[in-house]
């Protein structure tokens, strides 16, 4: 059972595009879809961990408001993070989906027990779902749904938000 998700971030979370104003100051933008289910996946009780090469006080505002569980920026090595994660947490690959758009994404995303990339994702990723939707574009709401499907737990996502 997938309890844990790893989610990249630039590509995947956003749409690749860093834009920069002239004094520097760095812009993305998220999609409220996506953060929607990964918000009500820690309301099911699972968790969920950023982890990307860049850094962004962006990415910390945007881990912060979601609650999300593990936040880890200027990362070389995705699988070595996940391990600590998974050491932590008591739980094996077994337990995790990861989402990734490319290369430093590759081996990461072949330990997980399931693998997903956006449909814009790097051609050269291999053995991994690929998503209809794009990056920044919900393409983690979709993986979420298609896992939790898989599970018999979409029902409960569902309650979640559904009046009683």
């Amino acid at each position: 059972m997938i309890k844990l998700l790893i989610l990249d971030v630039d590509g995947t979370m956003t749409d690749g595009k860093i834009t920069y104003s002239n004094s520097g100051e760095e812009f993305k933008s998220f999609c409220v879809k996506d953060g929607l289910a990964i918000a009500t996946w820690i309301k099911l009780g699972k968790k969920v961990a950023l982890i990307t090469g860049r850094e962004s006080k962006i990415v910390e505002n945007r881990a912060k408001e979601l609650k999300i569980n593990y936040l880890y920026q200027k990362c070389n090595n995705k699988v070595q993070k996940v391990q600590e994660i998974l050491d932590k947490e008591s739980l094996s690959w077994d337990n995790v989906a990861a989402i990734g758009d490319d290369l430093n994404d590759y081996e990461m995303l072949q330990k997980s027990k399931l693998g997903f990339t956006p449909a814009d994702g790097s051609n050269l990723l291999e053995n991994v779902m690929r998503l209809k939707s794009k990056g920044g574009n919900g393409a983690v709401r979709e993986m979420i749904e298609l896992i939790l499907k898989e599970q018999n737990e979409l029902e409960d996502f569902i309650k979640i938000w559904v009046a009683k």
